[in-house]
């Protein structure tokens, strides 16, 4: 029964599009994400990066259909991860990044501010982690701040290999409804705490 809702809850949806299923991280984790605020699971979105706008072209009064356009704004900030929310009263707060390197995912991907971040989180109580696609072998893994970091704190590499992920982080299986499952990891990281 469970299933025949779910299926039909997608049919009725036509918001959601599946051209590029499987291609793109985001994609993928924004529609699982969709998925939890709709079953009223979790509640976790993509942070919009903080951007100053300088200058707008506003519409004549006389012409109801052209819109506000932008032309000229900049980064405000540094935004710090991609995504947050809360799920089980705890707070959740994680960056998402594909590689195409088949053997490692380069730090070079990672900025100072955003480790900074997810150190804070950690500290104070949150759940931070990255969540890595290599996209050339379809897989998917959670990694835990606190393993982020062990990793930081012990080696001169500028990459962590694949052989650390599969060591050391949470494989993410895809599925069809929601498509990256990651708060099943979260459930046994929370179990284990």
């Amino acid at each position: 029964m469970k299933v025949q809702n779910e299926l039909q809850l997608l049919l009725n949806n036509k918001n959601i599009q599946y051209g590029n299923r499987g291609t793109n991280l985001e994609n993928d984790i924004n529609q699982s994400n969709k998925y939890y605020i709709d079953h009223k699971i979790a509640y976790i979105y993509k942070k919009p990066t903080p951007i100053k706008i300088n200058k707008v072209d506003y519409p004549s009064k006389h012409n109801k259909v052209s819109k506000i356009v932008i032309r000229e704004a900049y980064f405000d900030s540094p935004s710090t991860t991609d995504y947050n929310g809360i799920y089980k009263g705890k707070y959740i707060d994680f960056e998402a990044k594909e590689t195409k390197n088949k053997t490692a995912f380069s730090l070079d991907n990672i900025h100072k501010h955003q480790l900074n971040h997810l150190k804070n989180i950690t500290e104070c109580g949150g759940i931070g982690f990255l969540i890595v696609r290599f996209s050339s072998q379809q897989k998917n893994f959670l990694l835990l701040a606190k393993d982020l970091f062990s990793f930081l704190e012990n080696t001169d590499r500028k990459s962590i290999p694949l052989q650390y992920f599969e060591e050391k982080a949470y494989l993410i299986e895809e599925s069809y409804l929601p498509r990256l499952p990651y708060l099943k990891i979260i459930d046994k990281i929370m179990e284990v705490s």
